[in-house]
């Protein structure tokens, strides 16, 4: 590459460039990447790129500027050894995370961190695409930083938002904050909307990530953002939920009965004699699990008979795809998106009282000391003798209510039988290490115009506990039986936690003088739940609860069975909800074909070829749903707040940040405490130990502290509340 002097300076015995003046600079960018996009082009080190291109050792340095601004261009990457080439030569896949101040994360699959996307780097991407990135910061320790190449899959054909209408065109503003471009909506593409409207619209072009904002055509007309029911149904349009049911679907559903008829009890085991109970809460419609239980001279006969969903939903019928399309029911404030149509749901499936129902029953035999020393799965016939509630049956074993007794006189004793058992396999899974967390869920209130009058944490009593000890026993007694059939399966798994974060919430939990043993890196689950026996009523007991749920992973759906971490067990499936999950129905459907002598060679094959897809798609779902469940909760308690701007409450730090720290009060309602509000000192963030210190006065705010805070705002779009600590109350803005 010959020496060039046209925009040259010497200065202190440095050269200075200016390439966009410099003609020959663009000649020489040019030249580099006609070679780099030559398909015989094999990545190489600078050194051997002079030595390819003939460039003496003097004119090196020339090379590494073009090369340099090709780099910062991001017209060419730099692998991590060093070599170059195009982007996608070295680029990695991942999904994009928005954020709404234009930036994102990339996560990629193996990589520990995610990915800085800065704003200007995303090349269009947005919240949820899948994405091609080329990392071009990595420093040991610290979160790489890098660049959108391309954009493989968008994740937003369409988007819900408020329409806002301009001269001669509008633009539509997304609900979704992550999403931080608003979509232009030309003139004629509005579908007659106005300013206020929240609308569906789809996109028609996604921009060029250099300015360009992605235009879109709006195709429905919600409502006005302040009617009644217009905020949930926005988040229904939003995750996509499927409201209606499909025709085929209702044509299915004249083909099935309203009764069992006499012939489908053939070959069943008829347990209608056993004194039989579903126990659910006040509200529920959708009944699918039933006990019986009976003292034994060794223990205890121990029955859970589940709903027979798969004798009505027949494989690859349309109510078979539909609920596999859906994966699983969505509870929403103030409505339910079922799995199965009400028909089946509340109807010839749900377990209703003094109806005949077809039900697949785990059937248990169990010792003293809490053991399964026999085991039944069967088919059967079961009839409800009551259906009782969580507070009617607290009332029984807790309460010991005189009125309670008196009207479930026929139950009572099945009642304490009930408790005594789950008091024993409580303990004994309590002394494995399974963990319990209890964090209050939130009921809301609304009124007849989907308005929150009252907000308070969901009753968990004995009576819940109860029930959830004989759905785990029957979970891991189904698992394990077809765990060891070698039987293609689906497992709810949960892994280890990370070693890293366990060593981070372990050099945490010593400023408080716990400890937790991890021989060889791993923790067993009992270790913590040592710890959080240990933590029980002591001050800090939220602020470690919080940290080590945080601390684990997430539990999925897999086909190969290894394990639950949380629960301490090495086998676990989910048997017990087959109306509103579809890994049950599946698992269903695979147990009776055994049952039946029909799981041959050829099913096995098609099982094998099908569970891991449906395993992922579940999971998936599943996350689909607790997402749209936590954003309607979120928007709910926003609403409900906004009547008490100014007044104050008790609350606990929940969370610290470098932005500020999370509050929440007893009702479960969480706000933020902006750090920029804290006009009393500077305060810098301890991540090692979760809170926020004054640099001059030193004072602290940290996790799990106790705290008194006033709401100051309430903002329904970006469904957050704002609070401030009481007695540092500044109304200067």
């Amino acid at each position: 590459m010959p020496a060039d002097t046209k925009n040259r300076e010497k200065s202190g015995g440095r050269e200075y460039f200016e390439p966009e003046k410099d003609a020959e600079f663009l000649r020489r960018k040019q030249m580099i990447l006609a070679l780099m996009n030559d398909k015989a082009y094999v990545p190489m080190k600078m050194k051997e790129l002079a030595i390819l291109l003939d460039i003496p050792k003097e004119q090196r340095r020339e090379l590494k500027s073009v090369l340099d601004a090709l780099l910062k261009e991001g017209q060419i990457s730099l692998s991590a050894k060093g070599k170059l080439g195009r982007p996608e030569t070295f680029a990695l896949t991942g999904i994009f995370t928005g954020h709404s101040k234009g930036f994102g994360f990339v996560t990629v699959e193996g990589r520990e961190k995610d990915v800085f996307i800065p704003g200007d780097r995303t090349g269009g991407a947005m919240h949820g695409d899948k994405v091609q990135i080329v990392i071009e910061e990595e420093d040991n320790g610290k979160r790489a930083e890098g660049c959108v190449v391309r954009v493989l899959e968008h994740a937003n054909d369409n988007l819900v938002g408020i329409y806002e209408k301009s001269k001669g065109f509008g633009f539509v503003i997304p609900d979704n904050q992550k999403v931080s471009k608003d979509i232009f909506i030309p003139q004629g593409c509005d579908a007659g909307a106005v300013t206020g409207h929240k609308v569906v619209v789809r996109i028609k072009d996604f921009g060029d990530g250099k300015g360009k904002k992605p235009e879109g055509v709006i195709t429905e007309i919600l409502g006005h953002i302040n009617d009644p029911g217009i905020d949930i149904l926005s988040i229904v349009r939003a995750y996509n939920l499927p409201e209606e049911f499909p025709e085929a679907v209702t044509e299915q559903l004249k083909r099935i009965p309203d009764q069992v008829l006499p012939e489908e009890l053939a070959g069943r085991k008829d347990l209608r004699e056993l004194q039989t109970v579903t126990i659910d809460g006040e509200e529920a419609k959708d009944l699918d699990d039933a006990i019986t239980i009976k003292k034994t001279q060794g223990g205890y006969e121990l029955g859970v008979h589940i709903a027979d969903v798969t004798h009505y939903v027949r494989e690859h019928s349309p109510l078979d795809e539909e609920a596999l399309k859906r994966g699983t029911s969505v509870y929403l404030t103030d409505r339910v998106i079922p799995m199965l149509p009400h028909k089946l749901s509340n109807g010839i499936c749900s377990l209703n009282q003094g109806e005949d129902r077809l039900a697949l029953s785990c059937l248990m035999d169990i010792d003293e000391k809490g053991t399964v020393t026999g085991h039944e799965i069967v088919e059967t016939v079961i009839r409800v003798d009551r259906r009782m509630t969580y507070t009617a049956v607290n009332a029984v074993i807790t309460e010991h209510d005189p009125e309670a007794m008196k009207e479930y006189e026929g139950f009572t004793g099945m009642f304490e039988l009930m408790k005594e058992l789950a008091d024993i396999l409580r303990k004994k899974r309590h002394s494995r290490g399974s963990i319990d967390f209890d964090f209050p869920e939130s009921k809301i209130v609304l009124d007849e115009k989907g308005r929150p009058v009252e907000i308070k944490p969901y009753d968990r009593n004995a009576a819940t506990r109860l029930i959830e000890d004989f759905m785990l026993l029957a979970n891991e007694t189904v698992a394990e039986d077809y765990f060891w059939q070698e039987i293609p399966f689906l497992y709810r798994t949960h892994d280890n936690p990370d070693e890293e974060k366990m060593k981070k919430l372990g050099t945490f939990i010593n400023n408080f003088g716990y400890t937790i043993r991890m021989p060889g890196g791993e923790v067993h689950p009992k270790e913590l739940q040592k710890l959080l026996d240990k933590v029980e009523g002591t001050p800090e007991e939220a602020l470690i609860s919080r940290l080590t749920l945080r601390s684990m992973k997430q539990a999925k759906y897999t086909t190969q069975n290894s394990g639950h971490f949380g629960l301490a067990t090495k086998y676990y499936t989910h048997f017990t909800s087959p109306i509103r999950r579809y890994p049950d129905l599946q698992i269903h459907r695979i147990i009776k074909e055994c049952l039946n002598g029909k799981m041959d060679g050829k099913r096995v094959s098609h099982y094998e070829k099908i569970l891991p897809e449906v395993s992922v798609k579940t999971s998936a779902l599943e996350r689909r749903a607790d997402e749209a469940e936590r954003e309607t909760d979120k928007m709910k308690k926003v609403q409900y707040m906004e009547q008490f701007i100014g007044e104050e409450f008790e609350g606990v730090i929940s969370g610290v940040t470098n932005w500020g720290f999370y509050v929440e009060l007893p009702n479960t309602v969480e706000g933020l405490v902006h750090i920029h509000e804290l006009r009393d000192d500077y305060y810098l963030f301890d991540e090692l130990h979760y809170e926020l210190i004054g640099e001059m006065t030193r004072r602290t705010y940290k996790l799990g502290q106790p705290i008194r805070v006033q709401v100051t705002g309430c903002d329904r779009f970006a469904k957050t509340i704002d609070f401030i600590p009481a007695g540092n109350i500044n109304t200067a803005r």
